[in-house]
């Protein structure tokens, strides 16, 4: 008897191993755009979980930005209940335009899948990113001068959301459709015209024009070094979070302004910079600024406050947020009238 194809065997191993803690008979969701990664995983999905009493299902997210974009999600969902999966539900959002139109569309989808899983009571979401997609993620970090959160990359887990095959190239989960008879989409933003790059999504040109000439320069090992250093970042990042949590509490004070936040100043002077700039960088959004939107130039100048006072006025942040040093204590909220 002939088994699966090496990539689809591995995929398999990949989704087992990502659900293992799941309680019997809990529901998991795939998020599927009909593409080959969200395709493939869908059909490991539709495999692993009858055979470790879970039940599977997918959500397919209509982000109706080109014209067709209600056919290609049918023909997802259709694919998705042809591979076993149910429930299958399509999620048609409308996207906003806050932090440009990739981050506008990211926001709609990760809200559609939330709320889709809190819906059908699902324990967990699978994810199909790849590890491309976690060196794609490292190079445009490194591009915007982003510190270690970013250039952590994608967790292979957090909250709801799972990333099965973040291990997995992208070569992979077509070599997978392939062996299946799958008919995956390929979304044209993902793809780079000829002619000129203008209007181009900026992950596709690093995607199709920086990562060639990286593996061509530093060899074919260029995108797995890349990811490798994501997960080196993402544990020194994840015990600088804690810590900074732990400081964030000790130094936090109550505070009569509706959504501020106040914070002792002498607690955080005393921390490490790093700890105490997570510090504030979470306090700020906290206080309303919008994710995404703080510079290290505004993190700087909350930082002057806290251990160079001299008298400065009050910080205008992102979302309204005015940051101001009183009696010791930085508050972070609407700026009283």
């Amino acid at each position: 008897m002939v088994g699966p194809h090496p990539a689809e065997a591995a995929l398999r191993r990949a989704v087992r191993d990502s659900l293992a803690d799941l309680d019997d008979d809990a529901l998991v969701l795939v998020a599927c755009s009909g593409g080959a990664d969200s395709l493939a995983l869908a059909a490991g999905l539709a495999f692993v979980a009858p055979r470790h009493g879970l039940r599977a299902g997918a959500v397919v997210v209509d982000h109706a930005l080109q014209a067709g974009s209600d056919d290609v999600a049918g023909r997802a969902a259709r694919q998705c209940r042809d591979l076993g999966l149910d429930p299958v539900v399509v999620e048609r959002v409308r996207v906003g335009t806050a932090g440009g139109p990739e981050a506008a569309a990211r926001t709609a989808r990760y809200d559609a899948l939330e709320r889709a899983a809190r819906d059908l009571g699902a324990q967990a979401v699978l994810l199909g990113h790849t590890r491309d997609d976690q060196a794609e993620t490292v190079l445009l970090g490194l591009g915007r001068g982003s510190g270690a959160r970013s250039l952590a990359g994608m967790a292979p887990r957090r909250g709801p959301w799972r990333r099965p095959i973040l291990g997995l190239r992208r070569r992979d989960t077509e070599a997978v459709c392939s062996a299946r008879g799958l008919d995956p989409w390929t979304d044209p933003t993902n793809l780079l015209p000829a002619d000129s790059r203008a209007g181009v999504p900026r992950r596709t040109q690093v995607r199709h024009v920086v990562v060639p000439v990286l593996e061509d320069v530093l060899g074919p090992g260029a995108v797995d070094a890349l990811a490798r250093s994501a997960d080196l970042l993402r544990d020194d990042a994840d015990l600088l979070d804690a810590l900074a949590d732990e400081l964030g509490t000790r130094a936090e004070r109550p505070t009569d302004l509706p959504g501020g936040v106040a914070l002792d100043t002498a607690a955080l002077a005393e921390a490490p910079r790093p700890l105490r700039r997570r510090v504030l960088r979470a306090a700020a959004r906290r206080a309303g600024c919008p994710a995404g939107s703080l510079s290290l130039r505004h993190v700087e100048a909350m930082d002057d406050l806290v251990v160079d006072w001299h008298g400065q006025k009050p910080l205008d942040l992102p979302g309204g947020v005015a940051a101001a040093r009183r009696c010791g204590t930085l508050v972070l909220g609407p700026p009283r009238a």
